[in-house]
């Protein structure tokens, strides 16, 4: 897979993610079940937590304890 093409995916797992805790609501989403959803798809905690870590930094997503928020 060429760099395009995993920039791309990368893009599509990021924004799925922002989605769905935009639908969990203003209670935030909790990151066990974000982690629960993307383990059965083959994401190791590491990658979890290096992808969630990445959103935040990228101001996508706010994280207070356990919980993300929509920026």
């Amino acid at each position: 897979m060429d760099a395009a093409k995993v920039l791309q995916a990368l893009k599509a797992i990021g924004d799925g993610i922002v989605d769905a805790v935009r639908a969990a609501g203003p209670m935030g989403c909790p990151g066990g079940t974000l982690y629960a959803a993307l383990m059965t798809q083959g994401c190791t905690l590491q990658q979890f937590e290096s992808i969630m870590s990445g959103l935040v930094r990228a101001g996508k997503l706010r994280k207070s304890n356990n919980l993300y928020f929509v920026v």
